[in-house]
């Protein structure tokens, strides 16, 4: 069983780099077919299966050999994981320049070897190639989600399989992998492309179904045009872009009672130059508004978690008031504003009462009454007295949604008339039976169009808020919640602008000319509880299971399930054959819906020990499991709308871990990969989790031994500094050290049958993550000792008071411990020491001249603050010179005292101070790569 790629070593940094960058790519990228939640970026399954696929060298060449084998694979790799490499599926597969053509050859390698066949002579050996290629192990992912694993693996070459319960999730998955297969490089039907076809065209992949999802998409809109467009009237002379509308509640003073807007701001446009607001006026006891640009609003807003106000007595009005009322129905909504489309931009509209008069006099003939759950996790808006998925709508929305979603079916017809005249079979068989024929094509067409409805409905929502940052429509799905919003936006449809159908089919159009579309995949609705089926040969298995009670996918689902349904149940029966997506099923831990936090801990607890019993039984035995995890250890929970204080909740990993050992795995690998958004509504200003981990996993040895807790202690403490070192110094950021020691610590955990306590009791993974914790903070412990005296000071005094005051007679103290003095840390320029007391300098207070070869007394403290102050204020240009500048011991020991001092503030609860930490170590990399060009130039000029 020789070792892979993934099991020994990868170019992580300049994978990490090129996920981070995807997460970023929209028009055109695979994710943005469908929104789903907590997608891993295709980049990093990329390099995840490849690494699995592929061989390590050193067990087919000597060590030397080895290692310039692997530099090779890793130029490959970095070549891999760039989206705009692959972003083209034909230039892709270009057998001389393409980088899926040159990965191909070496999977086919690595076959070749384990089957003891003729390798393909060159990576234009295709034939070769691909009988190789079908030796490979069929993917299997049983947790498809959003589809990325199985993606990759069909990008690569190989049989894929997706799995899972949500059939959001699995028409997703046949989007992607099954349906566009079948019609590979066919040419579109429609009749405008028939009418200018030749001879010449070429068609690869799923290019030509994009141009009839285009072009039955542009029919779409004309016919609903037809239909809704009184709806949807102009603003002195220009489309309207979106109506800005806040919530209503009457006053609870009984001397008011006046009709109150919730508003949580009322800016319309904050940027430069282009400022834009709204101005709330009272007169006769009633609020009006107009639109002004100079300055800022006089009122930022009139709610937020702890209440709002009413513009008219200035009486405040609780949450539970506005809540009461909601549920009474008594809700009611205010027109604000108009956006409009101008020449230049942009403009911005008071209310009128004719726009008002217009939205509220529609009467939808259609609606989804179906129930949102009573509670649920990131739910909030059944508070407020929204209980249907109807009354996330405006009744405009509701009708405007159905108005497409009936187009859908007529497109369908209109494509099924067109596909017979342009030659396609009339063979009868249906889509969701394998069909190819005339019929099949046009259920195919509808599909991707009821995709785009569904892009429609993430913006057509009162849970869809306006941006003033970026002067567009928020989705409803900023976050992995329903939150409560007051103030929303109301598309048009019909405009060039935000939230527009147009838009939206491109959004799937677009997407879908980028998938690989071969070889064919298999998309299948199926428990992950019951045993792996439906995969005609035992798999390599790569999967990214729910995380415990982080996301309730099958309640958000239902949000686009119910318009999914009215659109496709005919299409697919037997995947929308109950009202809602299933739940009682669902593997993760919901309280409300499982009796109970410890009853739903270990329901999801005994539900993934059979998922991994079942992986372990039907995995190939030749290829390593990889499993990704995006747990913090102890991850903050989401705030509330309300003033409810955050709460901690840490067993996500321990009760998934737990599972993974119990059921015989051990962990061969880790490998923190960037997975996550940095800006992302939950990242901004905040320290949360930005990497998955990957966990590579085999099979457990029988033999096994056994180990005492001093006996793992020891190895541990011997083994997990090196591991803890590479992954500081490739700038894993402080925020997620901490998850990503759980690697290589449960590694040494996993590789004994047990581990045994004095008294015989095994160790649990729970009391193995606290030692794995324990050497992680002995090991930020020693890299402070190697710091000089004026820093390790510093660590003392900022962990006791920040960089607020303390005591002269504390600092004078504390100095002598460290063998310095309070002067001349004085001298040294951290600290003012005045009138009794001692602070230490923030970032900003240090000096903008500070020259390191001039300074008599530099210290690794005064040049991370320095970084820090420059990365803050003029950007990473600025603080790499500074670090180009620096003596080696300046610049390392700047980098592990962010680390460190990121331990202590996040310990301490300074989220500013740790965000700033987090920044400068996180950045460190970059910083030391720019930082070396700058060097080499200046050696050059001497």
């Amino acid at each position: 069983m020789p070792k892979k790629l993934i099991e020994v070593a990868l170019p992580l940094e300049a994978i990490n780099r090129q996920a981070s960058r995807e997460k970023s790519i929209r028009h055109g990228h695979p994710s943005t077919l469908h929104l789903w939640w907590a997608r891993r970026p295709l980049a990093a399954a990329r390099a995840v299966l490849f690494s699995s696929l592929v061989d390590d060298p050193g067990e087919y060449l000597p060590p030397e050999q080895a290692e310039r084998e692997r530099e090779r694979l890793f130029g490959l790799l970095e070549r891999l994981v760039d989206w705009d490499n692959v972003k083209s599926p034909k230039e892709a597969l270009d057998p001389k320049t393409g980088v899926i053509a040159e990965a191909q050859h070496e999977i086919a390698k690595s076959l070749a070897r384990s089957s003891g066949q003729k390798p393909p002579t060159s990576r234009e050996d295709r034939k070769r190639i691909e009988a190789l290629l079908a030796l490979a192990p069929p993917v299997l992912d049983p947790f498809a989600g959003g589809g990325t694993i199985p993606l990759e693996a069909q990008r690569l070459g190989l049989a894929t399989y997706a799995g899972d319960l949500n059939p959001v999730a699995v028409l997703i998955n046949k989007a992607l992998v099954e349906i566009s297969p079948r019609f590979f490089g066919l040419p579109p039907v429609n009749p405008e492309y028939r009418a200018k076809a030749s001879q010449g065209d070429s068609f690869f992949g799923a290019q030509g179904l994009a141009w009839d999802v285009r072009y039955y998409g542009a029919w779409m809109r004309e016919e609903a045009k037809q239909r809704l467009g009184h709806l949807y009237p102009d603003v002195e002379g220009q489309t309207v872009i979106a109506w800005i509308w806040a919530r209503t509640v009457t006053c609870p003073n009984p001397g008011c009672r006046a009709e109150a807007p919730l508003a949580r701001s009322f800016w319309l446009s904050r940027k430069r130059g282009k400022e834009a607001y709204i101005v709330p006026e009272v007169a006769g006891g009633k609020v009006f508004f107009r639109v002004a640009h100079e300055g800022k609003p006089p009122v930022e807003g009139t709610i937020d978690r702890r209440g709002g106000v009413c513009l008219v007595c200035g009486s405040p009005i609780p949450l539970d008031h506005v809540r009461q009322e909601g549920k009474a129905g008594r809700l009611g909504a205010r027109l604000m504003a108009i956006v409009a489309e101008g020449q230049r931009g942009r403009n911005y509209h008071p209310p009128t009462p004719e726009h008002e008069a217009v939205a509220k006099a529609v009467l939808p003939t259609w609606k989804p009454s179906t129930h949102l759950p009573k509670q649920a996790l990131g739910f909030r808006v059944q508070n407020y007295g929204l209980t249907t998925h109807a009354d996330l709508f405006t009744p405009r929305q509701l009708t405007a949604l159905a108005t497409f979603a009936h187009l859908v079916a007529e497109a369908r017809e209109k494509a099924y008339e067109d596909a017979l005249k342009a030659g396609l079979p009339d063979d009868g068989v249906p889509l969701a039976q394998g069909g190819k024929g005339a019929w099949a094509y046009a259920e195919a067409v509808r599909v991707y169009l009821a995709l785009a409805v569904d892009h429609l409905n993430n913006r057509h929502s009162t849970l869809a808020t306006w941006d003033a940052s970026r002067d567009n429509v928020r989705s409803v799905f900023a976050r992995q919640a329903l939150p409560m919003t007051w103030d929303y936006a109301e598309a048009n449809p019909f405009s060039e602008g935000t939230g527009a159908w147009e838009g939206m089919v491109d959004w799937v159009a677009r997407a879908l000319e980028a998938l690989p579309a071969h070889p064919p995949g298999h998309a299948r609705q199926v428990n992950a509880l019951e045993a792996v089926n439906g995969v005609p040969t035992p798999p390599l298995i790569s999967t990214d299971p729910p995380y415990y009670d982080n996301v309730p996918y099958a309640d958000l689902s239902d949000f686009f399930y119910v318009w999914l349904r009215k659109m496709l149940k005919d299409t697919y029966p037997e995947l929308f054959r109950t009202l809602l997506v299933p739940k009682e099923e669902e593997l993760i831990a919901d309280p409300y819906r499982h009796g109970g936090k410890e009853a739903a801990k270990r329901r999801f607890e005994e539900g993934m020990r059979q998922v991994f019993r079942n992986l372990r039984a039907k995995a190939h035995p030749d290829y390593p499991l990889s499993l990704y995890y995006a747990f913090k250890q102890q991850e903050m929970e989401e705030e509330e709308e309300e003033e409810e204080a955050p709460k901690v909740a840490s067993t996500g990993w321990e009760t998934f871990l737990q599972g993974l050992v119990d059921e015989g795995f051990q962990i061969t690998a880790t490998w923190p990969m960037r997975t996550e958004l940095a800006n992302r509504p939950r990242g901004q200003g905040a320290n949360a989790l930005a990497s998955s981990i990957v966990l590579v996993c085999r099979p457990r040895p029988e033999d096994a031994p056994v180990a005492t807790r001093q006996e793992f202690l020891r190895v541990l403490r011997q083994e997990l500094p090196e591991a803890l070192r590479k992954l500081t110094q490739g700038n894993v950021p402080p925020v997620d050290l901490a998850q990503s020691a759980i690697g290589p610590g449960m590694a040494v955990f996993s590789r004994y049958k047990a581990v045994l306590e004095p008294d015989g009791r095994p160790l649990s993974v729970r009391e193995a993550l606290t030692l794995i914790n324990q050497v992680l903070d002995e090991f930020l412990a020693e890299e402070e000792a190697e710091l000089d005296p004026d820093t390790r000071f510093a660590i003392a005094w900022y962990e006791q008071y920040g960089y607020g005051e303390g005591p002269y007679g504390d600092a004078e103290t504390l100095a002598k411990a460290k063998n310095v003095a309070v002067a001349g840390l004085m001298e040294g320029g951290i600290l003012l020491a005045k009138g009794g007391k001692v602070r230490l300098f923030r970032p900003e207070e240090y000096p903008k001249d500070w020259n390191p070869s001039a300074d008599k007394r530099p210290s690794a403290w005064e040049a991370a603050h320095h970084l820090i102050r420059l990365l803050a204020s003029e950007g990473e240009s600025a603080a790499a010179s500074l670090l180009a500048q620096l003596p080696g011991r300046l610049a390392e020991g700047a980098r592990a005292l962010a680390y460190r001092l990121y331990q202590v503030a996040d310990r301490k609860g300074r989220a500013e101070d740790a965000y700033a930490f987090n920044l400068l170590a996180g950045s460190y990399g970059h910083l030391a790569v720019e930082a070396a060009k700058r060097r080499e130039v200046q050696e050059r000029l001497l």
